[in-house]
């Protein structure tokens, strides 16, 4: 019973991240409705993260230190895990629907298996394969019918929108092969927050897309603040999950992340979806059950 206890805990942790980051695509959509650009969203978010994660580092009284591969590791996943893939997501959210960014951030895990095997971490697999085929196949099925997407002009975002889950599997290849330099998950993405925000500041003054952080507050401003709280969190959550219960569990998160993210877009937003968009989504989710690794013996939890 303790065992079946504590194995139910995880898969309720694993339900409530999935339900939390799957908010963040509707939040950011929320965040762009008023005009406001890549780069000061970006600042802010990482100010944000910065804070709130410096907060629980200093809540758990663990060291702020941080060794010159620890600062170097920081910057690779300051550019790649924030500064490019956010970019890209706030510019294509502003075009496309939440639900449908929710729908392509599912690709992360499709697009990890052949960047692993060209980092020589992962054997071919034909059943891999084959998800990943069905991956492309759910994200042909939102580019090519006519009435997939509310505006013919929206399928010119959906390269744009994939360049953030390409960067993202990049990320977890680099983390996955590497390591975080000694740096546990609150540590990793404390430090990555900060030099993200330190290389976001001058973009965000010579771009123009300064933010007033000054009150009053309206929806967009509201759904930042939401959105990087809960992807700051959940995001350190997530590889805290991975080290306690493996990374071929953490990553069952993908299915509640896409299959939320739609529901957070259609009660958030307000959106209805085609039958081709709900084919994808189907198409996307065999995809991610066929590419997910097979799960190797993991100890009790007790």
């Amino acid at each position: 019973m303790v065992i079946l206890g504590g194995r139910l805990s995880l898969v309720g942790i694993l339900l409530l991240l999935g339900i939390g980051w799957g908010s963040t695509q509707s939040l950011g959509k929320l965040a762009v409705s008023s005009g406001h650009q890549h780069f000061g969203l970006i600042f802010w978010q990482l100010v944000i993260g910065a804070v709130l994660l410096g907060a629980v580092n200093g809540l758990r009284r663990r060291s702020f230190a941080i060794t010159a591969a620890g600062l170097r590791f920081a910057l690779v996943i300051a550019l790649i895990g924030t500064l490019i893939p956010n970019s890209t997501f706030y510019m294509s959210v502003a075009h496309l629907p939440g639900g449908v960014m929710s729908i392509l951030i599912s690709t992360i895990p499709l697009l990890s298996f052949p960047l692993a095997l060209l980092l020589g971490m992962d054997r071919f697999s034909a059943r891999r394969l084959l998800g990943l085929c069905f991956g492309l196949v759910g994200v042909a099925l939102i580019a090519l019918p006519q009435s997939s997407l509310p505006s013919p002009e929206m399928v010119a975002w959906l390269p744009v929108a994939m360049i953030g889950p390409l960067f993202y599997a990049l990320e977890g290849n680099i983390v996955a092969k590497w390591g975080t330099a000694g740096l546990d998950a609150v540590q990793a993405m404390f430090w990555a927050s900060l030099v993200g925000a330190a290389m976001a500041l001058p973009l965000t003054l010579l771009s123009g897309h300064w933010i007033n952080p000054l009150p009053p507050y309206g929806v967009p401003e509201l759904a930042l603040i939401a959105s990087s709280c809960v992807h700051a969190l959940v995001y350190a959550a997530y590889v805290w999950l991975a080290a306690r219960a493996g990374a071929v569990f953490a990553a069952q998160t993908a299915y509640f992340v896409t299959g939320s993210g739609v529901l957070w877009a259609m009660l958030l937003l307000g959106e209805r979806f085609s039958g081709w968009v709900w084919a994808a989504l189907a198409v996307m989710l065999v995809g991610l059950f066929l590419v997910q690794p097979r799960q190797r013996p993991q100890p009790a939890v007790a």
